[in-house]
């Protein structure tokens, strides 16, 4: 199993331990992280599961769409680490990725 590394918006850290298969915005919604409002439900209609990916993964992570990119202009704290999490997929090459969920817009 893989570890996700989210920080939350207080700075408190969580472990997510999975498997191939789910998307970053999926594992952090399904561990009870309430701050990811992810209201799309993945569908990349929306920038609420918006998160800053450390810079270490940046280079292991698919190439941004540019619907992706047009969603997180909308974002008010968008940065050069800025990613919609439901366009993450999370495999065992990305253990110890480490997201920080972005302040709501």
């Amino acid at each position: 199993m893989a570890r996700l590394v989210v920080i939350r918006r207080d700075g408190a850290e969580s472990i997510i331990e999975a498997g191939d298969g789910r998307s970053v915005m999926e594992l952090i919604r399904d561990h009870g992280i309430d701050e990811m409002l992810a209201m799309c439900g993945g569908c990349c209609s929306c920038a609420t599961c918006h998160v800053h990916v450390d810079l270490a993964f940046a280079d292991r992570l698919p190439p941004m769409s540019g619907e992706e990119s047009d969603l997180l202009d909308s974002a008010g704290s968008r940065d050069a680490t800025s990613r919609l999490s439901c366009q993450i997929p999370f495999t065992e090459a990305l253990d110890g990725l480490r997201v920080a969920i972005a302040e709501e817009a």
